[in-house]
């Protein structure tokens, strides 16, 4: 039905002519030359980009027609007061298990570990709440992967136990989006990783890797509990496994022998299964997500954009276009590969965006600087450093030439505090100051001298820091670029800010 639905859909289109145009008075005065571009100012721009009416209502339809009408959800906000339901006995959770199991390819069982996974799940209520909210945006798209690669659709709940569904999770030890995957694991199973993308943070890709990567668990071991363990520990440390156990072959023989961590992943993944499948029962209804699978969609972008640019042309929140597109990692969708080219948001926005494609390339284009708007991924020499006895992030940051605060975002570290063979992640080659100790004003197409005094305007370009502007004049610092400008968060510069300079 929803096949001949879109079909009805496609025809329409094709029949009705569809016009459309930028709303705008200035149409005609679109800055040309690269004399212009250094005068744009985006908060100057009054454009506002809205989608073809016909388009509008197509969508409505279609959206609709396919999950329903809006204005009848329920609001299922929880409040501080709900209830929450007491654990059943064991009896009852043992049927409950039993139910699963029945249906799962998995060996489902209930003991002590289970038991105590789902009390800790069940207590984390509101967490719990927010993972059924998001279930209705990311299940949807795993279940569909792990469908096309012909596995166990339970396999969906593994992303709760991994990252708790966020796209952009990083662990302590540096694993990355959805399902975790480890800077070297995510190379190997083809997921590109530089400055400007990191394709661990991709929701489709990273699926697909991850669907993959457990496929190849299930064929060495032929069990999926077995694919699971090897998915958390490695199969190195699971053939150790098998080795101490006397060749045991299935997880729960060989789970004594396994890491501590590992022993209790698969338990974990049996309480998800549980309380995602009994949530009800328990009182816990889903908290909405910001949008459903079937509220977005994507399209191929042509031409480097910015999400400050795409937000003010579109009237949507720049924190909702980082939320759909987790892949890009400084706010820039780099159009230099095809590969990264893809841009998600609601269909309403989409639509806007498709309308006005080509005006908004060209003041794209008009924005970012032509030298800035490919970053290969070769450029970018990436070293992994692990932390000796005594050392501190200065001392780390001054070894490699590069700012604390650079370390710092590059490990996504909220404070300054490190531990022993912790492995950081630095990228001193994309950032290291130039061997001429400062590049010349005059050489600068950046900036602009004031005559009358002894000062410069820089105009921040795609993929600037503090350090790095303050590198290029002798004797100034970050920190006096951040006090002559008020700017008390390094993280707070936009391209195309101009911050002043005071030459010694």
């Amino acid at each position: 039905m929803a096949t001949a639905f879109r079909q009805l859909l496609f025809c329409l289109l094709l029949t009705y002519p569809l016009v459309g145009q930028a709303q705008s008075a200035d149409n005609d005065s679109l800055p040309t030359t690269e004399e212009d571009s250094l005068t744009i100012d985006l908060n100057s721009i009054n454009w506002s980009f809205e989608d073809n009416t016909y388009t509008q209502l197509i969508d409505s339809i279609f959206y609709h027609g396919l999950i329903g009408d809006v204005s009848s959800w329920e609001d299922f906000s929880i409040l501080e007061n709900d209830t929450v339901y007491p654990l059943p006995p064991d009896s009852i959770l043992q049927q409950r298990l039993a139910a699963i199991d029945m249906l799962s390819p998995f060996n489902i069982r209930y003991n002590d570990d289970v038991n105590r996974f789902i009390r800790l799940y069940l207590k984390r209520h509101e967490m719990m709440s927010r993972m059924l909210g998001l279930a209705e945006f990311y299940f949807p798209l795993f279940e569909e992967t792990l469908d096309r690669y012909d596995m166990p659709l339970e396999l969906k709940y593994l992303a709760i136990v991994e990252s708790a569904l966020n796209a952009r999770a990083r662990s302590r030890v540096g694993a990355q989006g959805l399902w975790q995957f480890m800077y070297n694991t995510g190379k190997i199973m083809g997921l590109e990783i530089n400055s400007l993308v990191d394709e661990r943070n991709d929701p489709y890709k990273s699926t697909d890797a991850a669907c993959r990567y457990l496929q190849k668990m299930y064929n060495i071991y032929g069990e999926w509990d077995m694919a699971l363990a090897a998915y958390n520990a490695g199969p190195g440390n699971v053939n150790k496994a098998i080795r101490r156990s006397g060749g045991k072959r299935t997880y729960w023989e060989i789970r004594p022998f396994l890491p501590r961590e590992t022993q209790g992943y698969v338990p974990a993944f049996i309480a998800v299964n549980y309380v995602m499948n009994y949530a009800e029962e328990h009182g816990i209804r889903p908290t909405p997500a910001m949008y459903t699978y079937f509220q977005v969609d994507s399209v191929e972008i042509k031409e480097t954009v910015t999400f400050e640019l795409l937000s003010k042309l579109l009237n949507i929140g720049e924190e909702q276009i980082e939320a759909l597109n987790p892949v890009y990692r400084k706010s820039v969708i780099p159009a230099s590969n095809q590969r990264y080219a893809t841009l998600v948001l609601p269909t309403p926005y989409l639509g806007a965006f498709l309308q006005n494609e080509d005006s908004i390339y060209a003041l794209a284009n008009n924005i970012i600087p032509e030298k800035e708007r490919e970053v290969k991924a070769e450029d970018v020499e990436k070293v992994i450093h692990r932390v000796q006895p005594g050392e501190s992030l200065s001392v780390i940051a001054g070894r490699y030439k590069v700012s604390v605060y650079q370390v710092k975002q590059w490990n996504n570290l909220r404070s300054d505090r490190i531990y022993v063979g912790q492995r950081l992640q630095l990228q001193p080659k994309a950032t290291a100051p130039p061997s001429n100790q400062g590049a010349s004003v005059s050489s600068l197409k950046v900036v602009e001298k004031d005559k009358d005094k002894n000062t410069v305007t820089h105009r921040i370009q795609l993929g600037d820091t503090l350090y790095n502007i303050a590198s290029k004049y002798p004797g100034i610092s970050a920190d006096d670029i951040m006090k002559w400008n008020d700017i008390s968060n390094p993280k707070n510069i936009r391209t195309g800010d101009k911050v002043i300079i005071y030459l010694p």
